[in-house]
């Protein structure tokens, strides 16, 4: 950039530097809080504020707990006139809350300023003139000794209006334009106002020190201040007040760093507001003590009314990104921050840490009366599966089976990319439910009846093309049966390889959740069901995730009425059927039987017999004690090598490894 050469440095070092303010580590109480939202942010306003709407914002700083409050500049306009007599006159102002008001060194505004005040309860007058080299060379055309006289006679002026005014009086006084002005003759500006004044332990004086303009980095200011403490005179009966503004954006850290550096006092307003680029944020002040484990005497538990209340009375808007206040500051697109989040919420919800230190997050959202669900993590095309589970987690009560997030998580982020747009909660569950809940095209299950003897018989009603049909299978299980009934009725092969249930943690407690994974053709395929019943659940989500096998969809194989009657009188009876027993039951021929089996299963009578005996004893070995022996006999085998030869043939194990396995 050009024209840098014509700037230089204002600032002026204190005669001697010292850093034990650096010797501290944080804040470890809260400063003496005073809010200058009606004077120093009311002037900055394009359209300041109307008397009823000081008067409600005033309220609303009461109710935050500021106790010491400035109310504006009496002799500046009518309103900031009227403003104060009216919080006198009509008794508004708490016992325990203190008005300040504002005034230059100069006679006429000094007497306007008393006028104001006459009757209050206790209030600041606020004193200041300016000291710096700029303002005394450029503005004023004045020596350092007639500034000092300035602000001297402006004291004594206070000191002799208090004594004639009804009231309860503190004063203050201002260097004003303190970043150009000379440390130490800063000071000696302050001890002669000081001497004027005398503070006592029982009316102690305020000395405000401003960055009128911010001209030096915080270190620089801290180093200033730690002097100014130094060598005040009085200084038992003198609070140090800090005026951060905010013109190279460090207002917050010169406000923390002077209050390592000696001050007692802070003046700032609500989310930094003030002219130019601003006073310090007095919210974010005190939040960031709150983040350390220190109360701030300030309470900011409800930021979204504070907020919308302080932009309603002053036509401002509070930034998305402004700290701890704005819309996304506690907001995770990133996949990563979601997934830290989502496990550091875990965490703490698990009881491993009493204290809140859930990553990306330095407070907890919901202090400030924020929400989890709606505030922290939001969905678009950056987000990743973490992010995406837990708003369906604390949405809706999904918590997704590990295996299962990342598919989803693309997914939506899929939609997001797509679409172009942020996806709200409500979007992202109909992403969800759309793919893995309601998703049945091809076929769904009416009902089911489970009989148990040696292991589960379904009688499953498949409803396929309008058409309903009863299949019967065995199983190891209820879902194992109805997974093989679905098998058996489709002619289709896949591997049942994830269940996971869990009670759905919103909404209806009675409600439970299951997710099942199969695969088929080396592809996952993942479905979900909701019901009260649990086994509806489980059926549901196997229905799901088997209608999305491609092959089914054009399948016919076992829509012939005949052929599923076959297969059912075959599962009932495979223990000692036999090819005559099937031609007797449905009369029809050997041959044609044997035919017509093959060409509707695609195996023949045997392999079927075989597959269902097999079946039957793989169940037996998981779900009972009996013998290997006693297993081959019940399965429709009287030889037990030919059984375990058999067995060996079909799974490439014996029938003791496969009961041995984990």
């Amino acid at each position: 950039m050009k024209n840098f050469e014509k700037y230089e440095r204002q600032y002026f070092m204190p005669p001697e530097v010292t850093y034990d303010w650096v010797k501290k580590e944080y804040v470890d109480h809260p400063p003496i809080w005073c809010s200058v939202d009606l004077r120093d942010g009311n002037q900055a306003l394009i359209e300041p504020m109307s008397l009823e709407e000081k008067l409600e914002f005033f309220q609303l700083l009461v109710d935050i707990g500021f106790k010491e409050i400035e109310v504006g500049f009496p002799a500046a306009s009518e309103t900031e006139y009227q403003f104060m007599r009216t919080l006198i006159e009509k008794d508004m102002i708490p016992e325990d809350v203190t008005v300040q008001v504002l005034t230059q060194a100069r006679e006429h505004i000094i007497k306007k300023t008393f006028e104001a005040v006459k009757g209050a309860p206790h209030a600041v007058i606020h004193l200041y003139n300016s000291t710096s080299v700029a303002q005394r060379e450029q503005v004023f055309k004045k020596t350092k000794e007639q500034i000092m006289k300035i602000a001297v006679d402006g004291a004594k002026l206070l000191k002799e209006l208090a004594d004639e005014t009804e009231g309860n009086f503190t004063f203050q006084y201002s260097p004003e334009s303190f970043p150009g002005t000379e440390v130490d003759y800063a000071v000696d500006v302050c001890n002669a106002v000081l001497d004027v004044w005398k503070p006592s332990a029982e009316n102690k004086a305020i000395i405000n020190i401003p960055t009128t303009v911010e001209n030096a980095m915080p270190h620089v200011f801290a180093c200033q201040l730690e002097y100014v403490h130094k060598h005040l005179n009085y200084w038992d009966n003198v609070i140090l007040c800090l005026h951060p503004h905010n013109d190279r954006g460090s207002g917050v850290a010169t406000a923390e760093m002077g209050m390592l550096a000696g001050a007692d006092r802070i003046e700032g307003t609500l989310f930094g507001n003030g002219e130019r680029t601003g006073n310090v944020d007095i919210i974010t002040l005190a939040m960031n003590m709150y983040s350390h484990g220190v109360d701030p005497g300030l309470d900011f538990s409800n930021m979204g009314e504070i907020r919308e209340k302080y932009e309603q009375l002053t036509r401002m808007h509070v930034y998305e990104r402004q700290p701890y206040a704005g819309d996304l500051v506690f907001t995770a697109f990133s996949g990563s921050h979601q997934d830290a989040i989502a496990k550091g919420m875990s965490w703490k919800d698990d009881g491993k840490s009493g204290k809140w230190t859930v990553p990306y997050l330095p407070i907890d959202p919901q202090d400030v009366g924020r929400r989890y669900d709606s505030d922290v993590i939001r969905i678009n095309s950056q987000s990743g599966k973490g992010g995406v589970n837990y708003i369906l987690k604390q949405s809706y009560g999904i918590n997704l089976p590990e295996k299962m997030r990342e598919e989803v998580g693309y997914l939506v982020k899929d939609v997001s990319d797509k679409a172009h747009k942020e996806l709200t909660p409500d979007w992202v569950y109909q992403i969800f439910s759309d793919n893995y809940v309601n998703t049945k095209p091809v076929f769904h299950i009416d009902e089911c009846h489970f009989k148990q003897v040696d292991g589960i018989t379904a009688e499953t009603t498949i409803n396929h093309g309008g058409e309903a049909h009863v299949i019967t299978a065995m199983g190891n299980g209820r879902l194992d049966a109805v997974s093989n009934a679905i098998k058996q009725y489709f002619n289709i092969s896949y591997e049942l390889t994830f269940y996971e249930e869990h009670s759905l943690t919103k909404g209806s407690s009675s409600k439970a959740v299951a997710y099942v994974g199969i695969i088929c053709n080396g592809k996952v395929l993942w479905g979900v069901g909701i019901d009260a019943d649990i086994i509806s659940a489980s059926i549901e989500a196997l229905t799901v995730a088997v209608n999305k096998i491609e092959a089914i969809g054009s399948s016919d194989t076992c829509k012939d009425a005949r052929m599923i009657e076959i297969l059912n009188y075959i599962q009932a009876n495979y223990i000692d059927i036999t090819l005559d027993d099937l031609s007797e039951k449905f009369f029809l021929s050997k041959p044609y039987l044997s035919k017509y089996i093959k060409e509707k299963s695609g195996m023949t009578f045997g392999d079927l017999v075989k597959k269902i005996r097999m079946k039957k004893a793989r169940a037996l070995l998981k779900s009972s004690n009996m013998t290997v022996e006693n297993i081959a006999l019940s399965v429709g085998y009287q030889n037990v090598e030919h059984f375990n030869r058999l067995f060996k043939k079909a799974y490439n194990m014996t029938p003791m490894q496969f009961r041995n396995q984990k």
